[in-house]
């Protein structure tokens, strides 16, 4: 029987509030339709008005500088809630950041078209969250960027590519990500195992963050599912492996037995949140050990060992 305190319930307590994500009975994730926090309006894209949602630690203000995380959710390109990370967002608002949960436009089902308008959407709100950074109590320098999947690629893209800027952007404030949160994420559009190849196609420099691992990028966590159906593991190694040739931390964590989404399930959102929240404090972003309970050994299934691995022996 598993714990009835896991990560969520204690969250609840901790937080005193009434909505949290739930699981449906099939395991699919489903969110609240309109994440916690304040919604501004960070860009107008035609007659359409795009929003973000800031969630603040309760004794914020204006003069703090305070590290942020900004949030972008997964649904590979073409579905998906910003409310995703709204458990993450108010869990890390808790321990001292701003975070921030980003709405963009997303693709057609049916077309072919690279993700230009969601890459040019999350710089936007990058730059709208740094141009902001002195009236929400954010550190300018200390904004980094979380995602899941395709929001995983998004986060990775404002930390790693240049280019793809919204024309109607102020360029002289930069999107760049100062670290990067990375939930099985499809940063390699690639042909040699990458996701999103039918969309990006000849262009994948343009738009794929492993095909753009430089000195300057941001220090970064991954987390992936050994059996996870959309992004082989090599795709992270690979990843990793560029990192630290390029001389840039990447902690890559990889889990037995678990597939695409494994971590907006129990226990592997509290292991996940709890590495995440020692990545930060590594960066001197969080001070003090992470708030959420580790999962209770019960809780925890267990997982056959990985083939190849077995295979290897």
């Amino acid at each position: 029987m598993s714990n009835p305190m896991t990560f969520p319930s204690r969250l609840l307590v901790l937080l005193g509030v009434a909505s949290l994500s739930l699981l449906s009975a099939a395991g699919a994730l489903v969110t609240p339709e309109v994440p916690s926090g304040t919604a501004h309006v960070y860009k107008r894209a035609g007659d359409r008005e795009l929003k973000l949602w800031v969630v603040s630690p309760a004794d914020a203000k204006p003069s703090d500088r305070r590290p942020a995380l900004v949030f972008f959710h997964g649904g590979g390109w073409v579905g998906g809630s910003p409310s995703q990370f709204d458990e993450q967002a108010r869990y890390f608002a808790t321990r001292g950041l701003v975070c921030v949960q980003v709405q963009y436009r997303l693709l057609d089902k049916a077309g072919k078209e690279p993700p230009l308008v969601c890459a040019q959407d999350a710089k936007s709100a990058m730059r709208w969250v740094r141009s902001h950074a002195s009236e929400l109590g954010i550190d300018p320098n200390r904004i980094g960027a979380g995602g899941g999947s395709a929001g995983g690629h998004l986060a990775a893209f404002v930390g790693m590519v240049d280019g793809q800027d919204d024309p109607q952007d102020n360029s002289k404030v930069s999107a760049k990500a100062n670290a990067l949160l990375l939930f099985n994420p499809v940063f390699d559009n690639g042909k040699e195992g990458g996701w999103g190849q039918a969309r990006v196609g000849a262009r994948v420099q343009e738009f794929s963050p492993a095909h753009n691992i430089s000195a300057d990028d941001p220090p970064a966590i991954v987390f992936l599912g050994r059996e996870d159906k959309l992004i082989p593991v090599a795709t992270v190694e690979r990843f990793a492996a560029g990192m630290k040739a390029a001389g840039v931390r990447c902690d890559a964590h990889l889990y037995a037995g678990q597939g695409h989404g494994f971590f907006n399930q129990e226990p592997f959102k509290s292991q996940t949140l709890i590495l995440a929240d020692k990545f930060l404090a590594s960066l001197g972003w969080l001070k003090g050990e992470p708030t959420v309970p580790e999962p209770a050994p019960a809780d925890v299934p267990a997982t056959a060992p990985n083939k190849k691995a077995k295979a290897a022996k």
